[in-house]
């Protein structure tokens, strides 16, 4: 490989400006629960049998008059990028929402149906895919987050921003290691973390809210796979309990998940009362959101904010076969003249006023590699918004590919890909500085 194809590259676009004096947000809830059996994504195969608690989209749309932006937080497992493009053409053309304005974030729930194409997981994991998907149900998930949009729209009013940090000791890296130094799934008290909460709160001209959005990583994995029941585990069970506290939607919006896993889980051979397990969680991390939610003091109504998209190209980590990379995803692969297959991997920003810079990828990340850029961030708020658009699936630290496992095993990505994130991100938040006024 040359020198030029070892090389990070990224393509920038203008950003999108965006000022109002009125500015305005819409907020919206939509059930997405199937009445039909389902095939389970997140474990082995496996089909549904009744529901433990609804799955929803839950949607914000903020306005200046001119432009839109709209953040989506969905009780499913993941999506391909495929499917999320299938959307976001539908969205701009019936309501002018730009493709890099359509963050379309997915909470992790192992307990949620499958929806669309399957990706890049069959590169690795093709006995789960060996069956056809549910396209009625992927229609009507699609349908609903499209009138969903609408019903935000029309939901628009003037609006206040408030952001804060909060702190939950819910989650635990899952990168558990044995005494041979072999690395496994289960629980490492010693390893990387990411605790913090970063909160946005919108609310309205006389203070009430409008909706919270939370962002935490955890992976939704509390119910094992022996439970069959459909659910948003603690994603969807900590958003229905803040939402009876307050009064308004909570989006929960996924962080650098990719090697973190809830404090507590059911082992498959539990035959306790598995809801108690989910329902501890309120207090885990429910109250802990709500806790940062009261500690914000102050909101704005003068609200000035920007979004960006670069993409990185990055190489196909080597023994995987380029042509072998699904046809409904041309767009996020190239091969170059060697015949390598060079990743293109979309990350998109948007900064909020002069002190929140939030960026999302279409990535399972390992929070080593979020932390770094949250501590080197020349912005006070700096969040990731993670497994937006889509998913490329899993993207560990150098160090923790050489450490072996299960993410390094059914990750595409090369050793070096993390270091390439870190660098062009940051650069991108270094830049964003410069220019804020």
């Amino acid at each position: 490989m040359t020198n030029k194809i070892k090389s990070i590259m990224w393509v920038l676009f203008l950003p999108t400006f965006l000022y109002s004096s009125d500015f305005r947000v819409g907020v919206t809830k939509v059930n997405i629960t199937p009445n039909t059996s389902q095939n389970l994504i997140g474990y082995g195969p496996r089909d549904s049998k009744g529901v433990l608690d609804s799955i929803y989209h839950r949607i914000v749309v903020l306005e200046d008059g001119i432009d839109r932006f709209a953040l989506v937080s969905s009780d499913l497992a993941a999506i391909s990028p495929a499917t999320y493009q299938n959307a976001a053409k539908r969205i701009k053309s019936l309501y002018d929402v730009n493709e890099q304005d359509l963050w379309w974030t997915n909470t992790h729930t192992h307990s949620a149906p499958e929806v669309g194409s399957a990706g890049v997981i069959p590169y690795f994991l093709g006995e789960r895919y060996e069956h056809e998907y549910d396209r009625a149900y992927t229609k009507f998930v699609e349908d609903m987050l499209v009138k969903g949009i609408g019903l935000a729209i029309e939901k628009l009013e003037l609006a206040k921003l408030g952001v804060g940090w909060g702190y939950s000791r819910a989650n635990i890296n899952r990168r558990a290691r044995g005494i041979d130094d072999k690395t496994f799934l289960g629980e490492n008290p010693d390893g990387p973390i990411d605790r913090k909460i970063g909160l946005i709160r919108f609310e309205n001209e006389i203070g009430k809210p409008i909706v919270l959005i939370s962002n935490y990583p955890i992976h939704g994995t509390v119910l094992s796979i022996s439970d069959l029941r459909i659910s948003g585990d603690v994603p969807g069970v900590v958003s229905n309990y803040v939402e009876e506290k307050i009064g308004a939607p909570l989006l929960f919006i996924n962080g650098a998940e990719g090697n973190i896993a809830p404090r507590f889980s059911i082992s498959i051979n539990n035959s306790g009362n598995k809801e108690k397990f989910l329902n501890q969680f309120k207090r885990l991390l429910g109250d802990k959101i709500l806790e940062a939610n009261e500690n914000i003091i102050s909101t704005t109504e003068n609200v000035k904010f920007r979004t960006r998209q670069i993409v990185i190209e990055t190489p196909l980590k080597n023994g995987l076969d380029a042509n072998a990379w699904p046809e409904d995803m041309d767009s996020y692969l190239r091969i170059n003249s060697a015949g390598e297959g060079i990743i293109r991997m979309p990350i998109n920003f948007l900064m909020i006023n002069k002190d929140l810079a939030i960026w999302s990828a279409p990535l399972e990340l390992f929070c080593e590699i979020s932390n770094e850029i949250r501590a080197h961030s020349p912005f006070p708020y700096t969040f990731y918004y993670g497994i937006a658009n889509g998913t490329l699936g899993y993207l560990p630290t150098e160090a923790e590919f050489k450490l072996g496992g299960y993410e390094p095993g059914v990750s595409p990505f090369s050793v070096k890909a993390g270091d390439h994130l870190i660098k062009e991100v940051s650069n991108v938040l270094e830049e964003e500085d410069r220019i804020r006024d």
